[in-house]
């Protein structure tokens, strides 16, 4: 059963997903439900990502911001729902791609 939390929660759709230069994954990711979060609130965040069957589930932690399209403010998150993350996850688990599901930022 979802709680109050879980209906309300931030979720992010994952466009393109590819390999750091050095190390981790650079998420490029559309807002799909939810208020837009404070870029303040998503550096150093935990948040699950969920594959588009919905058979794998992991947590990744949103470690800077990718700035190929310009440095990342609130206004412009608010105004595009548009934001390039830099994320780590566990090794051994399936790496985050294209179509997945993000939500969070988790407690």
């Amino acid at each position: 059963m979802a709680t109050q939390r879980d209906t309300d929660a931030t979720t992010f759709r994952v466009l393109d997903a590819m390999g750091a230069p050095h190390g981790g994954r650079i998420l490029r990711l559309r807002l799909d439900a939810g208020a837009a979060p404070s870029i303040r609130e998503l550096k150093g965040a935990r948040v699950r990502a969920t594959s588009p069957d919905g058979t794998t589930e992991v947590e990744v932690r949103i470690d800077g911001f990718a700035v190929f399209g310009g440095r990342p403010s609130d206004k412009r998150l608010a105004r595009t729902g548009r934001v390039d993350v830099h994320v780590t996850q566990d090794a051994g688990t399936d790496p985050v791609s294209a179509c997945w599901e993000v939500s969070g930022p988790l407690d």
